[in-house]
């Protein structure tokens, strides 16, 4: 394995950027503001979910595949910002309608598990820094796929212990 000095230099980064808002610490926030801490930790498995995925591809070596794919990333940009475009023109021009204070608003389409899985595989960065991360603190001389798996394993024991402070 790894040297220990690697891996808590490693349990230092995860922790200082599982700290750090992104999307899924938006997502859960907001969904535990609307619609309970349930719903909200939840999502925490979805996103947890979508880890597991990513770090399986890491592990394959997947990355370097879509590392030489660079311009597939720009297009997955272009369509997400070009989305992002049209929910604003779909809301600018919705009626506006009164909410009622005692209304809950509406579960996600697919549920609250689904939707936490899908911010998380839908940011093509995740997958790109987890290639770019792991691979530092790795011993290249030594078996990839268990170092992989370990230190996976480590990020979403800390991105699910921090995610789920957030949802609480």
């Amino acid at each position: 394995m790894m040297s220990m000095q690697a891996y808590l230099a490693f349990v230092a980064a995860c922790i200082a950027l599982a700290l750090l808002p992104g999307p899924i610490v938006t997502l859960v926030i907001a969904n535990g503001l609307r619609h309970g801490t349930r719903a909200a930790l939840t999502n925490v498995l979805g996103a947890q979910a979508g880890l597991a995925i990513v770090i399986g591809i890491v592990a394959i070596g997947l990355t370097s595949l879509m590392a030489t794919m660079g311009y597939w990333f720009d297009w997955v940009r272009f369509a997400g910002a070009a989305y992002l475009v049209w929910l604003g023109i779909k809301l600018i021009r919705s009626p506006i309608e009164g909410v009622s204070i005692d209304a809950r608003p509406p579960p996600p389409r697919g549920g609250f598990f689904l939707q936490g899985l899908m911010v998380l595989l839908s940011n093509p960065k995740v997958l790109v820094f987890f290639g770019a991360l792991i691979p530092q603190f790795m011993d290249m001389s030594r078996d990839h796929v268990s170092q992989v798996a370990l230190l996976g394993v480590t990020f979403m024991v800390i991105g699910a212990t921090t995610d789920a402070i957030y949802a609480v």
